[in-house]
């Protein structure tokens, strides 16, 4: 019986195969609504995308969070079949819509954050519900993950390389291809500046590389997708912005009469997103839409509580200091407030308020009486007397305060407190002749 040598080497075992690479989060072309980025993250995530359309629609009206994310997400996050994403594109001068797209979406976002920084309620919302979508994506993802099956690690690495398709030339820039003086066009590199030899990137230079070209069969004709819903959408979110506002017009102030309308619009538009992922489709002009309505949402919030939808002219004209009023109020329109015959005692102070929303408040002030005056305007102008100048002047958060002396060579008599408010408008006040 032959024995077997002490030196004899035995035989290697076969060393296992790499780990594969962890799965990265990148936009997903196939399924995109706009920029691919809730597809991606459903993908990413192991959940279905209308989650994160609907949630990050939420995020976007409470307080802008969820713009800024997707902005930057369809910024700086490439798609699954590409290396480089939207913010490279544009450093290295190739700029397309959808970069610039995803910038202003950015930025509107962060419009809709400032405007709502004063809202606690709102922010709070945001942040408890982004908290829950980033903890319903990690259980998902966790959920999925385990040890992979060894037969099926090991059929895998022992499989041949699948056969890929050769790269297929990205289409033109909207604004790549400059036209010369006589109103033919150049074919454009595709890039505003970039490397030497770009040219060769476009479809033209390599053709011309590539020698004639070859003749390809014709494609068969796909079939149709679902049916478009997005002008039924804004039809739809049209009529229920203008049945809101109606609703309230009367009853409400202009502010909250708006926020009606465009509350109950931007709800339409969301429904009609997420329907849009079951049943139907809608292109990028309903996400658009949607993104205006929020911003106008928030400027509107921002609007003074006090204006009115009448625009109404109103005289205040107190034939003593008996009838004067503390406190006289218009909603909208232009409000005059006579003091010419307003005589405070020597020694003694009047005090009165003058608030006007949006329009004009005109103050005509006694004219021996010294004035201790306190205008405030949101945006406006504020004309005071001895201004030399009649121009009217818009500024933002106008605020005065002045105390005018009687004019030289009148009897003095007692003091006037007067405070002026305008929302949006004009304050103007003069003396009585």
């Amino acid at each position: 019986m032959t024995e077997q040598p002490h030196d004899a080497v035995p035989t290697a075992e076969k060393e296992p195969p790499p780990p594969a690479p962890a799965h990265r989060f990148r936009r997903d072309r196939p399924h995109k609504t706009l920029g691919g980025v809730c597809a991606g993250l459903g993908r990413h995530c192991d959940m279905d995308p209308v989650i994160f359309r609907i949630g990050l629609a939420v995020l976007a009206v409470t307080g802008g969070i969820g713009l800024i994310f997707y902005g930057f997400a369809w910024l700086f996050v490439p798609y699954d079949d590409e290396d480089e994403n939207e913010f490279r594109k544009l450093l290295t001068g190739r700029v397309d819509g959808p970069g610039l797209a995803a910038i202003v979406t950015a930025l509107v976002g962060c419009g809709v954050f400032l405007s709502m920084l004063n809202n606690g309620g709102a922010l709070t919302f945001a942040v408890v519900l982004a908290l829950l979508l980033a903890g319903a994506g990690y259980w998902s993802q966790q959920r999925r993950t385990a040890d992979p099956d060894p037969v099926t690690v090991q059929a895998a690495a022992d499989a041949p390389p699948e056969a890929q398709a050769p790269p297929v030339s990205p289409a033109p820039s909207w604004w790549r291809d400059p036209i010369v003086k006589d109103g033919t066009h150049v074919g454009g590199t595709g890039y505003f500046w970039g490397p030497a030899g770009s040219e060769d990137l476009t479809p033209e230079g390599a053709a011309a590389r590539s020698g004639p070209a070859v003749k390809r069969p014709a494609a068969p004709p796909q079939a149709r997708g679902p049916r478009g819903i997005g002008a039924l959408t804004f039809l739809a979110a049209l009529v229920a912005g203008t049945v809101g506002t109606g609703a309230s017009w009367e009853s409400r102030s202009f502010g909250a009469s708006l926020q009606t309308g465009l509350a109950v619009a931007l709800g339409v538009l969301g429904l009609g997103i997420a329907i849009s992922a079951f049943r139907g489709r809608t292109g990028a002009g309903a996400m658009i839409l949607a993104v205006i309505t929020a911003g106008l949402l928030a400027a509107s919030a921002a609007l003074p509580a006090n204006i009115g939808t009448d625009w109404v002219r109103t005289d205040w004209t107190p034939a003593s200091a008996a009838e004067l009023r503390p406190h006289y109020e218009l909603g909208s329109g232009v409000g005059t407030l006579d003091l010419s015959r307003v005589d405070a005692a020597k020694g003694t102070t009047l005090t009165t308020h003058v608030q006007v929303g949006a329009g004009q408040a005109k103050i005509v002030l006694p004219k021996d009486d010294t004035v201790k005056l306190h205008v405030q305007v949101g945006v406006g102008d504020v004309q005071l007397p001895g201004d030399e100048s009649n121009d009217v002047d818009v500024r933002p958060d106008v605020e005065k305060t002045i105390t005018l002396e009687p004019p030289a060579g009148t009897k003095a008599s007692g003091v006037l407190e007067l405070q002026v408010e305008v929302g949006l408008g004009q304050a103007e006040v003069s003396r009585a002749a």
